[in-house]
Order: structure tokens, then sequence, then C-alpha cells
């Protein structure tokens, strides 16, 4: 092979071996690069501690803080969780148009708190007058009655063994017990009313600037996340606000409907008792029970058959309520089944007593639809339940 031809051949091999090695990136990393970036350093072997260890003490302070605050934590959730249940109200309220003008929110805040107002100076004018009236003949016949009862309960066979003698003696000390605690138990129910202004007052803030809040609770998570976490919400504040409209219904419809048949049964006091009944029914099942009881211990002091007339008339409408009204009313909005509804009343009664099972179904409202939408496993294939998205308002 002449020399030449060789020196060519030679130049050309390393004229590629140049253009490879300056078309070479320098940002890729060799192998040899790779794998000594894959072991830890002793200085971030250290970093990485610290991180682990300040995470967990941030974890500890919170779960401190939490617990020192969970009175007002308490009272925070409720009022945020009503604000996003009278928003919708709010969003109907700003749609009136009158003559072109439109209420802007905070106008439409205050004419929903004008009509509670107007509400409930329409039930302390016409409605309250006879419930105190039934209320204070109640506590003046009590006296008398309690006799009544136990002459009438000595009747029923083994009635001796329950000590019914001392029931009259016992009644009485209940009565002065009762007294007594009510007079010492004065500042707690003023704290608590305190707790209840402060709620209304936190709920409205919440209702004016809860659009800055929800935005800025969105803005801690991904693009992606947050889209996702948006419909969500919104789903859970659709099924939140139908709950208070049809517990309202449900109020209202047993309320009315207990008033007339107690007035029938010409049951003592039907005026309070029927009040009493629509308002507990907001507390689900409980309320209803502790109310019959009381309804049906006040007709047995009156006599038997109205005794068994209140609990024949409760069991018909429970039956009615359930198959018809709840099915109807409760079942598209809500949609959660019996047994979820008493474990969250158990629940919320044992964390805040009264205001937790207040707020006990429409917190399970709102944890269905999380767990709904990042904890149900379905199969390839199942599509998701939709999603209803609500353009006009947000929590």
């Amino acid at each position: 092979m002449p020399y030449h031809h060789l020196e060519s051949t030679s130049q050309e091999h390393d004229l590629s071996t140049s253009i490879t090695t300056t078309h070479q990136d320098p940002e890729k990393p060799t192998p040899t690069t790779l794998a000594q970036s894959l072991v830890e350093t002793p200085a971030q072997r250290r970093a990485a501690v610290r991180a682990h260890i300040l995470f967990g003490l941030g974890a500890i302070l919170l779960v401190l803080l939490a617990w020192t605050l969970n009175k007002e934590l308490r009272i925070i959730y409720v009022a945020a969780l009503f604000a996003v249940v009278l928003m919708p109200v709010i969003e109907s309220i700003r749609k009136i148009d009158v003559r072109g003008w439109r209420p802007s929110r905070p106008v439409a805040i205050v004419i929903l708190i004008a009509g509670i107002a107007l509400g409930m100076a329409l039930f302390l004018t016409f409605a309250l007058p006879p419930v105190m009236r039934d209320l204070r003949e109640f506590l003046t016949d009590l006296p008398q009655r309690v006799p009544e009862a136990v002459a009438k309960i000595k009747h029923i066979p083994m009635a001796d063994k329950l000590g019914v003698d001392d029931l009259a003696a016992k009644a009485e000390n209940a009565a002065t017990a009762i007294g007594g605690y009510v007079f010492s138990a004065l500042p707690k129910w003023l704290a608590h009313i305190l707790d209840v202004l402060t709620a209304v007052f936190l709920c409205i803030y919440f209702m004016i600037e809860g659009d800055d809040a929800y935005e800025f609770l969105l803005s801690l998570f991904k693009p992606a996340s947050r889209m996702r976490l948006d419909a969500t919400l919104q789903k859970a504040e659709l099924k939140m606000s139908k709950w208070l409209l049809g517990q309202g219904l449900l109020m209202l419809s047993i309320g009315v409907c207990s008033t007339i048949v107690f007035g029938i049964l010409h049951v003592r006091y039907f005026v309070l008792l029927g009040v009493l009944m629509g308002l507990l029914n907001i507390i689900p099942i409980a309320g209803g029970v502790i109310t019959i009881v009381l309804v049906a211990g006040v007709a047995a002091l009156d006599s038997w058959p109205k005794m068994f007339g209140v609990l024949i008339f409760y069991l018909i409408y429970v039956n009615f309520e359930n198959a018809f009204l709840t099915p109807r009313i409760m079942k598209s909005s809500v949609d959660l089944m019996g047994l979820t509804v008493l474990v969250a009343l158990m629940i919320g009664t044992a964390l805040a007593g009264i205001v937790g099972a207040l707020v006990a179904v429409p917190t399970a409202a709102l944890i269905s639809v999380l767990l709904d939408e990042y904890a149900v496993q379905r199969t390839d294939g199942e599509d998701p339940p939709p999603i209803l998205l609500s353009s006009e308002s947000k929590p």
C-alpha cells in the first residue's frame, strides 16, 4: 500500500475523532460522573438527617399547637363549614335583578342576615309567647304531675320493685339540683354564647373573603393536583349545600306535623313540643329520639292513651320519612349510608358534643367525596364518577 494512502487514512481517522469529541454534549453525564453522583457524601447525609429531624419537630409542634387550640380550631371549622353551606344561598341572592341592579356579595350577606333576623322576630312575636306559656305551665304543674304519674306507675305489675315510692322525692331533689346547676353554670353558658357569636362573625368573614382563602389553599398544590382538588372540593360543596336545604325541609315537615298531631291529641304544651321536634331534628336520629321521649313523658302525665298515640304517630312518621321523604330529599344530595351517618354522629358527639353532632353529616359528606376521589381503588377501565363543577361559587 502506498505511503501517501496510509497517511491520508490516518488523517481522516484523526479528523473524525476530533469531530466526535467536539460535538459531544458537555452536560450529559458520563457513566463515571453518574455513579459518583449517586453516592452521598457525608455532608449530604448530615443535611438529610437534619431535614428529617426538623420535619419531625415541626410535626410535633403542629400537633401540640392543634391540641392547645382545639376549641378555637373547632370554632373556625364550624364557621368555615357553614360558610360553604350558605354560599349557594348568597349566590342565589346575588342573581336577583332589580332594574339592572344586582347585589354584591356583602350586600347579599346583609340581605341574608336581615332575612334571618326578620324570621326570628316573627317567631318571637307570634310563636314564642305560646311556647313560653306552655313552658311556664309545665314548670308550674310539674310538682303536681309527678305524684299522679307515680300513682299510675304503681298499677304496673312489678312496679314496687322499681322504687317508685321515692320517685316524687327524687324529682323534687332533682328540680332543686337543676336550679342550682343553672345558676352555677351561668358563666359557662355565657362563654358558649360568646363562642356562637364568634362563629357567626367568622362565618360572615369566610363568606366575604372565602375566595381568597380558597385560592391560597389551592396555590399550595402543584397545577395538576390543583385542578383535581378544585373539582373535588366543588363537588363536596354541592353535596353540603344540598344537605342544608334537605335538612331544613325535613325539620319543617316534622315540626308542622308534630304540632298538628299533638294539638289533636290534646297533649299539653303541644306548641312547645312541636317546635322542639322541628329544631332538634337538625341532629339526625339522636335529636328525634330525645324529643319523642320527652313528648311521651309529658303525654303520660295525662293518660296512657295519649302516650301511646304519640308513640304511634312517631313510628308512622319515622317510617314515612325514611321510606318517602329522606330518599327523595336527602339521598340524591348527600347519598350516605345509614351506617355512615351513625358512625359520623358517634364520632362527632365524642369529639365536640352537640356541635360535633350538628356538623357530623356534612363533614361525613366531605370526607366521602375526598375518599371517593383519592382513596377508592377502581378496576382497569372503570370510569370515576362524574365531578360536577360549579363555576359560579367556590368555598
